[in-house]
């Protein structure tokens, strides 16, 4: 599959069908091998003579001079290790320089990545890709596939910067923390073909005498206090009985630590394992920062870290009150107790062994065939609780022995912590072999301030033990809702408790009945892989003063239908029937109503030729077929502000939907292009901010894979993370726009 971003062509990319993208440097011929996995095709390039053979990217890519850019591939030797390069070529393609990558480690046949970043010197204005290995003897071979050249690949939402997360530049974004010392290396590490966000680098935490030793992120990314954080790093532990760790800490505005909270990897070996912390920034909190250890190290002993990452928590269920740790038990058991019964909780161990997400879950033993409580720490519930239906949530899994009953149930308190009682709960026989969904409804009596969630567990036999994931309490809102905006001309459609990685298709239906699919990030929603449980779709397409309503299909990730489900109508009222929208399929920020001055006296244009047959009357006529409709729509801007705004919409010459009142004997939604537009002075004194613009328009068909750009979770924290000063910003992007939509020059 090609690579997001990617500078280079997909035959470049994965050396398939041929290897027409690349050729040889010095010292190496190339030909096509096989056994690749972004394809079976791979490069290999064997040796002429003893020394170093390089090859590289036919063509040059276009780069700016100040910017930073990215290159990995995936590398395969058994007999010599391998490196990557950037090379800065100037206008007329001579060379400025190489951005090298540390050399590999060692030689290995197995598939391993191999990866830089650096910034773009003066005077580059192209760059090539350039792989190299240097073999003591010809005929030597080092194979190569899923070759990428382009921008850094961030973690989404990461507040810590490129090279802090990746070290693909250096390793100047982490410092000592206690008895160690730090070093960049380049392992094989065999990440997956179309895992994009780790590389070949790492940070090597060497510990210096016996004891505890750590390394922290220099940088110091802003928080929110009260706002839940989660952090995740990798780590490659020296030996599966190591105490490795990381930390996420909060700083206040002196840079004093004021929390801590750390997360013990257990690790099963001594591969590579994503370890994850959570909290929410305590009051005072200004700044974060990650922290990696080892506790009761020896002397000599490496701690390997990779792919930090410190974002906004994004909920398991919109809506839930339930933070990460009580929930996904990444850290601990998360605060559940059993406040009756013969049950024990612990965390899961070792990482990975069982889990719903994440990587741990809860594991509930007990040593008799009992009941036993299982009860959750208190949550918070929003205000005005009282009276409205909560939902509670886990997800279970039978391990050993049998469960004959577990009931689901929600208990209650208000702000003095008196015990309003429990809800009657939901019965459940839990069968063995896969995770189920268990849940149940709740009305919070009045006064309701906080709330567990209880677990009555009726073990069928001695030594019965479960596992316990993805605990949620939400207050239950409408699986799906509908809201017009009309000064915006568009409808919000919310969908809820959607299943993560089934397969989506949307409809608008019109009171005709005719559905017409709705526009979503990637271009018309038509099974598109659900992402979350929550999604928001802003419909700017949709006609006016017409009562229309969604219809969403969810099948099965093989394509089987699962479910559907209806919105209620809806109608985005437009007042004036003299005004219209005229809006950018790909870009509704640049949408504007403008006022109609005049509409278009329309043509419907014919491709004809006409022939004359010697002595007869008639001619021969030879028709193409009837094209769509051409006129000049007159509308006027009646503002500075509309005029610019109007501009802006024109400028990338997008095909654009023109939306007006029904029954004014047009069609209500149109597609089309527009010509060279006309902007006249309405008269009168200089400083009159009317104009009139003549827009020639050309009927055109709805753009199909124009998907909807917008921010993507990107928020002001990435550029905080990102640039160090609003210089950088500015030499980066040429617009705001640009900037949020992250469209660098």
């Amino acid at each position: 599959m090609a690579i997001p971003g990617n500078f280079l062509s997909a035959t470049t990319e994965a050396v398939d069908p041929n290897t027409s993208g690349w050729t040889t440097k010095l010292n190496a011929t190339i030909s096509k091998g096989t056994g690749g996995r972004n394809g079976d095709g791979c490069l290999a390039v064997k040796s002429v003579a003893s020394g170093e053979m390089q090859a590289r990217t036919v063509s040059a890519y276009p780069v700016t001079a100040g910017l930073d850019y990215y290159t990995f591939a995936d590398a395969s030797g058994a007999t010599v290790p391998e490196r990557i390069g950037i090379r800065w070529l100037t206008a007329a393609g001579v060379e400025i320089s190489i951005t090298w990558s540390l050399t590999a480690a060692t030689a290995s046949a197995t598939w391993h990545r191999i990866s830089v970043a650096g910034t773009a010197p003066v005077g580059a204005t192209q760059a090539q890709v350039v792989l190299s290995s240097t073999p003591a003897a010809p005929n030597v071979t080092s194979y190569y596939e899923n070759v990428y050249l382009g921008p850094p690949i961030r973690s989404v939402g990461n507040l810590l910067s490129f090279n802090t997360e990746s070290l693909e530049v250096d390793a100047s974004g982490w410092a000592v923390g206690s008895n160690s010392t730090l070093a960049r290396q380049l392992p094989t590490v065999g990440w997956a073909v179309d895992w994009y966000y780790s590389g070949g680098h790492i940070l090597a935490m060497t510990v210096s005498a016996n004891g505890n030793a750590s390394a922290s992120t220099v940088e110091r990314p802003p928080v929110v206090p009260g706002t839940e954080y989660v952090g995740y790093i990798y780590l490659s532990p020296p030996t599966s009985g190591s105490t490795a760790w990381v930390e996420l800490r909060f700083y206040d505005a002196s840079n004093a630590q004021i929390q801590a909270t750390r997360a013990t990897l257990a690790a099963p070996g001594t591969g590579w394992y994503r370890q994850i912390v959570s909290d929410i920034a305590p009051a005072g909190a200004v700044t974060c920062g990650m922290t990696v250890g080892l506790d009761s190290a020896t002397a000599g002993q490496v701690l390997r870290v990779e792919t930090a990452v410190v974002r906004l928590m994004s909920a398991v269920v919109a809506g839930t009150v339930v933070p990460y740790v009580s929930s996904s038990f990444e850290q601990s058991n998360g605060g559940w107790t059993v406040p009756s019964g013969v049950a024990t909780v612990a965390r899961t161990t070792p990482w990975g062994a069982a889990s719903y997400i994440g990587n741990y879950s809860l594991a509930v033993s007990s040593s008799t065939a009992t009941s036993s409580t299982l009860r959750s720490p208190k949550f918070t519930l929003t205000p005005g609780a009282g009276g409205l239906n909560w939902r509670g949530q886990v997800v279970l899994r039978a391990n050993a022995g049998s469960w004959s009953s577990v009931a689901v149930r929600l208990h209650w308190y208000d702000a003095s912590n008196a015990d309003l009682g429990t809800s009657t709960g939901t019965s459940f026989v839990l069968p063995g072999g896969s995770w189920y969904l268990l849940s149940h409804d709740g009305t919070a009596p009045a006064n309701a301030a906080t709330a567990e969630i209880e677990l009555v567990l009726t073990a069928g036999a001695a030594s019965s033990s479960l596992w316990l994931d993805a605990a949620a309490l939400w207050q239950v809102l409408p699986h799906t809702e509908t809201q017009a905006v009309p000064s915006g001309g568009y409808i919000t459609l919310t969908l809820r408790e959607m299943m993560a990685d089934y397969l989506l298709t949307l409809y608008r239906v019109t009171p005709d009945g005719t559905r017409t699919l709705v526009r979503g990030p990637s271009g018309l929603t038509d099974r598109v892989v659900i992402t979350g449980d929550m999604l928001v779709f802003e419909d700017h397409e949709a006609p006016l003063n017409t009562e229309i309503y969604y219809f969403a299909e969810t099948r099965t990730p093989a394509g089987a239908m699962y479910a559907t489900r209806n919105s209620l109508k809806t109608i985005i009222v437009l007042d004036d029937a003299n005004e219209a929208w005229l809006s950018d399929p790909g870009n509704p920020q640049r949408n504007l109503k403008v006022l109609v001055r005049e509409a278009p006296n329309w043509a419907a244009p014919i491709s004809q030729t006409a022939h004359k047959v010697r002595g007869r009357q008639n001619a021969v006529v030879l028709s193409d077929s009837r094209g769509g409709l051409e006129g000049d729509l007159t509308v006027w801007t009646r503002s500075d502000g509309e005029r610019t705004a109007l501009r802006a919409l024109l400028g990338p010459g997008d095909t654009l939907l023109w939306r007006t009142a029904p029954g004014l004997g047009e069609d209500a939604c149109m597609y089309v292009t527009v010509g060279s537009a006309g902007l006249a002075r309405t008269g009168g004194l200089a400083s009159e901010e009317w104009r009139a613009w003549t827009l020639p328009l050309t009927q055109a068909d709805m753009p199909v894979t124009t998907g909807v750009n917008g921010a993507a979770g990107r928020t002001w924290a990435d550029i905080l993370g990102e640039f160090a000063t609003w210089q950088d910003v500015l030499d980066t992007y040429a617009t705001w726009e640009d900037v949020f939509l992250d469209r660098r020059r």
